[in-house]
């Protein structure tokens, strides 16, 4: 049974693991028979099953119910369990359950259920696990009446349901014996209880996270003494942390991430906190430094205190917290030297994330005693100098991420960092800025490497032949450099690349054929080999908009801001998966192929500011999908076609062509003389600024692959 939904990032802590499961597990056994009212009661619930998953084969009313499928009984043959999770189950669920005396535990989580919560259920005389997680169930947690005994219910799982309406607060007050309480992922709004530990003193784990709560922390929850796991992020509560709730000394998880939280980490109070292992704060507005008592949270492992406005120097005392395996400090103010903190106290420690903040001097040796490390960000920061040797003693980082400082020697970078056999994701642009691209034909290793980021390095030289060595390779980016020369024709021997940004460079020459023989764009066949792979850590654009696997990205090809002459290859309509295909800014000629008509997945295509001329295909009406479409700056012309997508397209999208005719423009089809330059156009320098604002907006709603940008626009973290 699934007991927290998300708990603790996932961790339960062990002593209540170990309490979840004395109380998961059944005591009963099955037996000979069971009573005609207990058997009635769960017919009843079959019938109201729409899918039964199967059930109907085992629960047969001329056979004794306790050797149906899930049931158990006790030896005076009560059914004590109905265990039916992850059984395909759909419908609702009944009331008479309620009439089972002597169940103890009831676990339907994992189906697709709908409907309400039976209060019968809830307010059970013998129920004392119950578990609906998981489900598509309505409607509100009803009140129990004033009038009500006292219930034995001790684990409530409703977690991950469409639950709405005020959270209740009376409904606790009858039951004394309550140790958990998971309604996370929901929509229940009003105020946390305030009382739940003046009714229930052995209460112990209580999750509300991902719902719509209001108000303040209550002070009331300080009284909770056995309280170990209190989660209520992502809500809308606001405040500060009341001093009461530092008196719950027994917290092993606090955690508040994404709410309106304001104030000071009090070094007085922290330090009573001393069994904390999850402190989570991260998406709030604390200010002020960590203080110094941190260091006497011993049995601290994972630390989180992103996006807020925290700031100065790390406090040394954080090398105390031996037990530390996730420090996560990104986007803050703080700054100073990493080299108060003796990382090498820290062994267990697998991510480290300081993603923009004001750090500066060198990277300190002692991170590179952190064996453990998987996961390492220190982008946007003010590190510099050269990598150092150590690195290579990171055997099992995965993911490394430095772009944005003053890092040099790109060379010396890659030599070393071909001994960390594990990278897969390498993030080094904006650093080593005017130095030449490593044209050192000895660089191999990289086995495991599939995105390398290489943005806004202002590098000359060509594009080396050893990344056509990085066999494994999804995503490249090499925009915003100073590279000349063609696209090298081993290109399409990267089987796995599915991503390519090259834009803002110098390159040169035609688009080479071998690029329409990317197999990851030719076949929605090939995207199983995206896995698909998950980030150690969450990719950014911006604060806002977050990766968080390769799936989430759009299939690119982006050659923009180059010279690129000739004309586009008709070979381009192989490429039938392709999401994004930007050519703009270059030199190309001759008339848009029909067969990029074929391009049936493309999202955006952008063939603005170069020299094609004659007609537009029609059949670009057949691209449903297109939902950013330019060709302003050629020499098309003809009639611009009507209605399907391009009735949803700016009048921008065709500017500068003055021989294009059509409903939307000044020059209508058929008239006598166009007036020359007449064409609605909005054009400035800063067009491409301009583009990506409009872009990013359209996708700015939905899920997190509808949210993609032009990958030009990109700025990985």
């Amino acid at each position: 049974m699934q007991l927290l939904s998300h708990l603790c990032r996932n961790r339960l802590p062990i002593p209540f693991f170990g309490l979840a499961v004395v109380l998961l597990v059944s005591l009963a056994s099955p037996t000979s028979s069971c009573t005609e009212q207990e058997k009635s009661s769960l017919i009843q619930l079959l019938d109201g099953f729409s899918q039964d998953g199967g059930l109907t084969v085992s629960w047969r009313s001329d056979t004794d119910c306790c050797s149906w499928e899930g049931i158990a009984c006790s030896t005076d043959k009560t059914v004590t369990d109905v265990s039916l999770a992850s059984h395909g189950l759909e419908g609702v669920i009944s009331p008479f359950l309620g009439n089972l005396t002597g169940l103890l535990h009831l676990n339907l989580s994992h189906n697709s259920l709908s409907g309400g919560l039976p209060l019968e259920l809830v307010s059970s005389s013998s129920i004392i696990v119950l578990d609906i997680s998981f489900n598509r169930l309505r409607g509100a947690l009803h009140e129990l009446p004033s009038s009500a005994p006292d219930r034995p219910l001790q684990v409530l799982n409703i977690s991950s349901n469409l639950l709405t309406g005020p959270f209740p607060s009376i409904i606790w007050k009858k039951m004394d014996n309550l140790i958990a309480l998971n309604a996370s992922n929901n929509s229940f709004t009003g105020r946390i209880p305030s009382d739940l530990c003046n009714t229930s003193p052995s209460f112990a784990v209580l999750d509300l996270c991902f719902n719509k709560l209001s108000g303040s922390v209550p002070p009331g929850l300080g009284n909770c003494s056995m309280l170990r796991v209190l989660r209520a992020g992502y809500n809308n509560l606001s405040g500060t942390l009341p001093d009461e709730l530092f008196n719950a000394t027994s917290l092993e998880c606090l955690s508040f991430p994404n709410n309106d939280l304001h104030g000071v980490l009090d070094s007085d109070r922290i330090i009573s906190l001393r069994n904390l292992q999850i402190l989570d704060l991260g998406w709030n507005n604390f200010n002020g430094r960590i203080p110094d008592s941190i260091g006497d949270l011993k049995r601290l492992e994972e630390f989180h205190l992103q996006y807020n406005n925290l700031s100065g120097e790390l406090p040394s005392t954080l090398s105390k917290c031996k037990n530390l395996i996730r420090i996560d400090l990104r986007s803050n103010y703080f700054s100073g030297e990493l080299t108060k903190v003796n990382f090498s106290n820290l062994s267990n420690l697998k991510t480290l994330d300081l993603w923009l903040n004001n750090f500066t001097g060198v990277v300190p040796e002692s991170i590179y005693s952190c064996s453990n490390l998987t996961a390492l960000r220190l982008a946007a920061n003010n590190f510099h100098g050269e990598l150092s040797l150590r690195i290579g003693n990171l055997k099992y980082l995965s993911f490394l991420s430095l772009g944005k400082n003053n890092f040099t020697n790109i060379t010396n970078a890659f030599q070393i960092l071909k001994s960390s056999k594990k990278l897969s994701t390498l993030l080094i642009g904006n650093n080593f800025r005017g130095e030449l691209m490593p044209q050192d034909d000895m660089i191999d290793g990289f086995e495991n490497l599939q995105f390398l980021d290489m943005d806004g390095c202002q590098l000359s030289g060509k594009i080396p032949l050893w990344i056509s060595r990085f066999t494994n390779l999804e995503m490249l980016i090499l925009r915003s450099n100073q590279l000349t020369g063609p696209i090298p024709g081993w290109i399409n021997s990267l089987s796995h690349l599915f991503y390519m940004d090259v834009s803002n460079n110098n390159l040169t020459g035609e688009i080479p054929l071998t690029l329409m023989e990317m197999s990851m764009l030719k076949s929605t066949g090939n995207s199983s080999h995206l896995g698909p792979w998950v980030f150690e850590l969450p990719l950014y654009i911006d604060p806002s908009l977050q990766y968080l696997a390769d799936t989430s990205f759009p299939l690119v090809l982006n050659l923009s801001n180059n010279n690129f002459t000739g004309v586009i290859p008709p070979q381009i309509g192989q490429l039938k998966v392709l999401g994004v295909l930007d050519f703009s800014f270059n030199k190309l000629s001759g008339q848009i192929p029909q067969s990029i008509c074929n391009l049936t997945n493309l999202q955006v295509l952008d063939l603005s500011n170069n020299n094609l001329t004659g007609d537009i295909p029609s059949a670009l009406n057949n691209l449903h999908f297109l939902s950013r479409f330019n060709i302003s700056d050629n020499d098309l012309e003809g009639l611009i076609p009507s209605g399907g997508q391009f009735s949803t397209f700016e009048v921008s999208s065709f500017d500068g062509n003055p021989k294009l005719c059509g409903s939307m423009l000044v020059h209508r089809c058929g008239s006598a003389k166009a007036p020359p330059a007449t064409i609605l156009s909005t054009k400035q320098l800063d067009y491409k600024v301009a583009f990506a604002i409009a872009f990013s907006a359209f996708f700015g709603v939905g899920v997190l692959y509808d949210q993609i940008v032009l990958s030009r626009y990109l700025n990985l973290g």
